[in-house]
């Protein structure tokens, strides 16, 4: 096994994973923000929220059941992607963004809500249209909460294992990410190996987490 080549598919597994779930997050923590139907935003957040208490072995199980070749999203899976969700990157992909998604929504969505309805008030009154309001004030005013659920959703990809144990498994240079070669190396009783993997992990979870408290002190002094 390389090394190198399973840390490169670990960062290309947090990038890809991180940019959509930035393109779901800020429109859904946006809604969950504004919105003032209690039972229906209430239903949205225990969904997106599933993840922080469900073992991620049980949201890799029922991505292959719902994703499997016999039924319609199976199906259109495959027909899609010339492949199955299970055992492949993109399978790694979806499997990263449902479990990484409440660590990007709630700070930015909590950041919405801490935004001062004035300030849309009085942009509405000089005739700013909504769209110009999130993306001309909104936006600009909360970036760094942004930055930090990002930050989030990237370093918490990157530590995932049980959900891409059960969906990826371990194909070399497609989804043998580092927890998965860590894993194995420990059980080949590798473990030089298995300690250098580790040491990667945990100086650059400790680097990421400094970063992103250090921005948050920013955040709440602002």
């Amino acid at each position: 096994m390389n090394i190198w080549s399973a840390l490169i598919l670990t960062l290309q597994l947090a990038s890809v994973s991180t940019c959509i779930l930035l393109f779901i997050s800020i429109p859904l923590a946006w809604w969950l923000a504004r919105c003032q139907t209690v039972v229906y935003r209430g239903i949205v957040e225990a969904v997106v929220a599933l993840p922080l208490v469900l073992p991620p072995t049980v949201v890799g199980f029922y991505l292959l059941v719902i994703f499997a070749p016999t039924t319609l999203l199976g199906q259109m899976w495959l027909s899609v992607t010339g492949h199955t969700l299970a055992f492949s990157f993109s399978g790694l992909v979806v499997g990263s963004v449902l479990y990484s998604l409440p660590f990007v929504v709630q700070p930015i969505q909590a950041a919405f809500t801490q935004f001062p309805n004035k300030l849309l008030d009085a942009a509405a009154v000089l005739g700013a249209s909504p769209t110009q309001r999130f993306f001309n004030l909104v936006l600009p005013s909360v970036w760094r909460s942004v930055l930090v659920a990002a930050s989030l959703g990237f370093a918490h990809t990157i530590g995932e294992f049980g959900i891409v144990l059960m969906i990826g498994g371990s194909i070399p240079e497609e989804t043998r990410v580092l927890s998965i070669a860590l894993y194995e190396y420990v059980e080949m009783t590798e473990y030089a190996r298995a300690h250098t993997i580790a040491s990667i992990l945990v100086i650059f979870s400790f680097i990421l987490l400094f970063c992103i408290y250090v921005a948050r002190q920013k955040i709440d002094r602002h």
